[in-house]
């Protein structure tokens, strides 16, 4: 019989502005600590020398992690022209150098081939899997690693700064599964003086902002206490991009019991995954046909 996992049954929101040095998982252990909370995750892994948004989910907010996985985000990054590492961040071994430095005309020509629908083949420091391990450990022992490439949705990438001829600050703004450090990789090459990636910071994911996120310092002094609770985001805050259905009484029992459910819809088409709310609180996610929601994820709001 498995061992009992302790804590709240508490669900929402909390967003961390991550520091640089922890791991996303290392953050989401605090965070469940501070909340004595039952069950938490994470939307998005940020490297561990990345700083921003990590959007913590608790309790029922886990079964919407996708929605905020899926939202478009934002990053400010560094690329340190000149030199290729093997990892594509400053913490790599420097492989390649290179005396050339472009212009910013350079630099903001050579950015266009990156904006809308784009390839990227992820670093091989990186956890996608081949033949079943994770990338990086394959590379930790020395292999080179024939990664395909995968499709990104770039929605904007701008020039920020200049702040001298070895450094460049950019923003990017992006669908899932980007590798920001495959961009500067990338882009270097496309410059022809070779780059990799330094202060990344993600500042924003979905409706969460790094501005009203929470340092560890801050969580760690509310631990434990029912400030904290104070800076829960509610879990409907994950639906940014989700259509909402007003479910009537008697349909949000039959969807909180995984049923097909009454609903009041106004522009939703049929077949299109919507969100349902009774009383204010999410009841359900699922497809709206003919009047009736079918549940995919029932969220126990209540109370």
């Amino acid at each position: 019989m498995g061992r009992r996992r302790h804590g709240r049954e508490i669900s929402g929101w909390l967003v961390v502005d991550k520091p640089a040095g922890m791991t996303s998982t290392a953050v989401v252990g605090k965070v469940r600590w501070a909340l004595d909370a039952k069950k938490a995750g994470h939307a998005g892994t940020l490297d561990p020398d990345a700083t921003g948004v990590l959007a913590i989910a608790l309790g029922e907010a886990t079964k919407t992690v996708p929605y905020i996985t899926d939202a478009l985000k934002a990053y400010e990054f560094t690329v340190r022209l000149g030199q290729a590492t093997n990892t594509d961040d400053a913490e790599g071994e420097v492989i390649a150098s290179s005396d050339i430095r472009p212009t910013e005309d350079q630099i903001k020509a050579a950015l266009g081939a990156f904006i809308g629908d784009i390839e990227q083949v992820p670093p091989q420091f990186s956890a996608v899997k081949i033949d079943g391990e994770r990338a990086y450990k394959r590379a930790r022992d020395g292999e080179t690693m024939e990664i395909a490439a995968r499709p990104l949705y770039v929605d904007s990438l701008l020039l920020v700064d200049i702040p001298d001829a070895d450094h460049v600050t950019l923003e990017m703004t992006c669908g899932k599964g980007g590798y920001v450090r495959s961009i500067a990789r990338d882009l270097g090459q496309a410059l022809g003086c070779y780059g990799h990636v330094r202060n990344l910071r993600r500042i924003w994911s979905g409706p969460f902002d790094a501005q009203d996120g929470l340092t560890l310092e801050q969580i760690e002094e509310m631990a434990r206490t029912p400030d904290l609770d104070t800076h829960l985001r509610p879990i409907e805050e994950a639906f940014v991009d989700l259509p909402e259905v007003k479910a009537t009484a008697e349909g949000a029992t039959r969807l909180r019991n995984g049923n097909p459910g009454m609903v009041l819809a106004t522009d939703v088409d049929y077949g299109e995954e919507a969100w349902a709310s009774y009383d204010g609180r999410a009841v359900a996610i699922g497809r709206y046909k003919s009047g009736e929601l079918h549940p995919s994820r029932v969220l126990n709001t209540a109370g």
